[in-house]
């Protein structure tokens, strides 16, 4: 049950909110299928899609210690969504460069989009996770 179906749920962390595992998992992931694109990529897609898909949760956990002012938790989890939708644009570019296999790429994107629908949930509602 996550932290929007629960609000009597303790959360003392960013690392306890559903959607930064999640979007841990998703670059995870990434960092796991970009091993696989060619080496002359290392220093332009491959490394712009890592730092996309890293920055979506470190985002979520600078949001959460903004937490005091529900305008600058907000304007953090927006720069995560926007990270998240960055990673899925990379995607869209590794699968137009036949680095992915239309699965690989369905799957991948999903996960980002989990996660930017997750945050804007928590945007719908950010007094109920603001102090």
């Amino acid at each position: 049950m996550s932290e929007l179906e629960n609000p009597r749920r303790v959360l003392r962390s960013f690392r306890d909110l559903e959607v930064y595992g999640l979007a841990r998992e998703a670059s995870r992931r990434v960092l796991l299928l970009t091993k696989k694109f060619p080496a002359e990529e290392k220093y332009a897609l491959t490394d712009q899609i890592c730092r996309s898909s890293r920055a979506v949760g470190a985002m979520i956990a600078e949001a959460w210690a903004r937490r005091r002012y529900q305008a600058a938790f907000i304007n953090k989890l927006n720069e995560a969504q926007g990270e998240a939708m960055e990673s899925q644009s990379w995607l869209d570019q590794a699968l137009d460069c036949h680095y992915l296999t239309p699965e690989q790429h369905q799957i991948h994107d999903l996960l980002f989009q989990n996660v930017g629908g997750k945050l804007q949930r928590m945007i719908d509602k950010a007094d109920t996770f603001c102090v």
